[in-house]
């Protein structure tokens, strides 16, 4: 367990652990979510930090061919 303590404006500072573990480097956001009496720390990733997360292995496609799958999954109200 990692505790930190809150001075009186309220702030604290994250852990190193904590940090480490959600990922986080300097200027980063975080989201907090509150449920429960419990509050859960979530990491907001900038889109350039997602670039090149997923991995596709199969053949190029063009927009029209995303698009159209797309519009077909809707059509059948089917999820991925």
């Amino acid at each position: 367990m990692v505790e930190s303590k809150i001075t009186r404006k309220g702030q604290t500072t994250i852990p190193r652990p904590v940090r480490e573990a959600l990922g986080l480097q300097t200027g980063d956001t975080i989201r907090y979510l509150i449920r429960d009496g419990e509050v859960r720390i979530k990491p907001v990733r900038p889109i350039d930090r997602l670039y090149g997360i997923l991995k596709y292995d199969g053949p190029p496609v063009t927009l029209e061919q995303m698009n159209r799958a797309i519009r077909d999954m809707a059509a059948k109200n089917v999820r991925p």
